[in-house]
């Protein structure tokens, strides 16, 4: 049974992503605009707005700092003008970089805080006003499979992701009895400049455009948690089962740390 509005005819709808200069956002933006949507598209880096716009005719780009909440405000205001609505916001902004506790930095931590976290409270913020005045429309966050349990490597990462899922079943319980739909998309690992880092062999690796063809696979059947890609994500559900003795072992034999 879905648990939201099934998002099948994309003709016309409007579509704001923010965090769509690369990976899954750019994938998923380009999708959407295919299937019809009017896409405007938020990042920091205005140049690459610019050449998914031009390579987009008809799509918007508003560059923005998700950090910046007045600057959010006035992007949400903008996305509404130029779309009518608001039948789609996807936060996809994102910062990794793969972190120990011997290594620890807590700058690093906090960027990741203030981008992956703060930045998505500051879109909610900013058009959850929108979506509860229309009665309609879908959030969907994304979060990642990091946000299950503790991984290693996942310190500054792991976290904010974790915040994001329970955000997102925070919002569901909120806005589902108002008509809005919401989502969590938790991917695995996807080849994006982000994952480019790692240095380890990287399982059921994907594209961006396979992740942004299981989202849009996850907004048409009315799903809440969109992960992907199963052969891996279902190990790593199986595994966030165990007793907290068993899933530590587990997680040492398989990453080796």
């Amino acid at each position: 049974m879905p648990l939201n509005p099934r998002l099948t005819d994309w003709t016309g709808r409007g579509a704001w992503l923010v965090g769509a200069s690369t990976g899954i956002g750019r994938a998923t933006a380009s999708l959407l605009h295919a299937r019809g949507a009017r896409v405007v598209v938020s990042a920091r880096s205005a140049s690459a707005l610019d050449a998914f716009v031009a390579a987009h005719p008809g799509s918007v780009a508003l560059p923005l700092d998700v950090n910046d909440r007045t600057a959010v405000d006035a992007a949400a205001q903008r996305a509404v003008a130029t779309t009518g609505s608001l039948d789609l916001v996807l936060y996809s902004a994102g910062r990794y970089q793969a972190m120990r506790a011997t290594n620890f930095d807590l700058d690093e931590a906090l960027r990741h805080v203030q981008v992956n976290q703060i930045g998505a409270l500051n879109v909610v913020a900013a058009v959850l006003p929108h979506l509860i005045e229309q009665r309609r429309g879908h959030l969907s966050l994304v979060a990642s499979v990091a946000g299950y349990r503790g991984l290693p490597n996942a310190i500054a990462y792991g976290p904010t992701k974790a915040a994001l899922i329970n955000l997102a079943e925070t919002l569901y319980l909120d806005l589902a009895p108002l008509g809005i739909g919401v989502s969590v998309i938790n991917p695995g690992f996807v080849e994006t400049p982000m994952t480019a880092q790692n240095e380890f062999t990287m399982p059921a690796l994907i594209t961006p455009e396979q992740a942004a063809l299981a989202i849009a696979s996850g907004w048409a059947a009315g799903r809440f948690e969109i992960d992907f890609p199963k052969r891996f994500t279902l190990w790593l559900k199986a595994l966030r089962l165990l007793p907290d003795g068993l899933y530590f072992r587990a997680i040492r034999r398989a990453t080796g740390l």
